[in-house]
């Protein structure tokens, strides 16, 4: 089933159940390791080991490494595990470097008057369920917001930005993470085993009378940030409301869902002759969800005024893909 007719049989009103991720074993890096002193065996040794394993999800042999290591100490034994993880996933890095990553993720994270929109890619679609992977999306979104919000502009109407991968890899890591979003990444790819990338990101920052409708495709939840979503295809758009609205947050919802189902280039005007399938521009397209108008006709009496918008799509330019053959992934979540 095509993304567009996908979206038309579920509409907006989808509220979207989250996926269940799949969680894989970490990889056992540091097996050769030479052993160290013996861990003792008492009780609250080996409690210490099952806490170090819930933490962290390394395995057993790696935790009882890390304990012995470092004496005992809970904090410092789960600091010699990153960093021991970190030293294997560059070094995976480096080894999985060229290989193709065209499955992955886009997160979307709203706060107050600024959203962002990241992609973050790796190999399979099975890794992508992965809740290691979701947490690497989960720290490039904190990572990008962290960044917008230090931005000193005075908003007398909205701003948008770009951060191509280069950029994106420098970026300090979300406060749960350490380093830089690239040693995030390294940290993810030693654990994973499957080569990933940070490929891009988006930023929108609005001032009071602007709204930033969003949608997601194949939504899922976070499974520790409650504002982040993830998914497939992901939308921004960025609306004028002078007037207090009750229903804004599904209308910038519905036009979200154009964006994605639609994949238009501009936005346009009212004023266009209504086109068809193949219009690129925004206003003058058949309305996603009632084709019988445009989407200048649904908007119109909503009290909004549509000025921009930003769309991502997973794997985007890595594959052929195009609005009227895209897959359906996911039944709206």
């Amino acid at each position: 089933m095509s993304l567009l007719r996908s979206l038309r049989f579920f509409p907006v009103a989808c509220t979207g159940r989250s996926a269940r991720a799949v969680l894989l074993q970490p990889s056992q890096p540091w097996h050769t390791l030479h052993a160290g002193p013996s861990l003792s065996s008492s009780a609250s040794s080996k409690e210490l080991l099952m806490k170090l394993r819930r933490t962290t999800g390394y395995s057993f042999v790696n935790c009882k490494k890390a304990l012995e290591t470092c004496g005992g100490d809970l904090k410092q034994a789960e600091a010699w595990l990153h960093k021991q993880a970190q030293k294997e996933g560059w070094s995976k890095a480096a080894k999985l470097h060229g290989r193709k990553t065209k499955e992955g993720l886009i997160g979307l994270l709203q706060e107050e008057n600024t959203a962002v929109l990241v992609e973050v890619n790796c190999e399979t679609d099975f890794v992508s369920r992965n809740v290691k992977f979701q947490q690497l999306v989960q720290q490039v979104a904190l990572g990008t917001m962290a960044h917008c919000q230090n931005l000193t502009d005075q908003l007398s109407t909205y701003s948008k930005g770009f951060l191509n991968s280069s950029e994106l890899s420098e970026l300090a890591a979300g406060p749960d993470g350490e380093g830089s979003l690239k040693d995030q990444l390294a940290l993810a790819i030693g654990t994973l085993g499957e080569n990933m990338s940070l490929k891009r990101a988006a930023w929108v920052k609005v001032p009071s009378g602007f709204y930033v409708g969003s949608y997601v495709h194949g939504e899922m939840q976070s499974p520790s940030l409650q504002n982040l979503v993830l998914g497939k295809y992901g939308a921004l758009v960025i609306c004028q409301t002078p007037e207090q609205i009750t229903n804004l947050e599904e209308v910038g919802r519905r036009l979200g869902q154009h964006v994605v189902g639609m994949a238009p280039l501009s936005v346009g005007s009212l004023d266009d002759e209504p086109g068809g399938e193949t219009e690129t521009r925004m206003l003058p397209q058949p309305y996603l969800l009632d084709p019988s108008i445009t989407l200048g006709q649904y908007v119109q009496p909503q009290g909004v005024t549509v000025v921009d918008f930003v769309r991502f799509e997973c794997g985007e330019g890595d594959r052929p893909l195009g609005k009227a053959s895209l897959t359906f992934l996911k039944h709206c979540g």
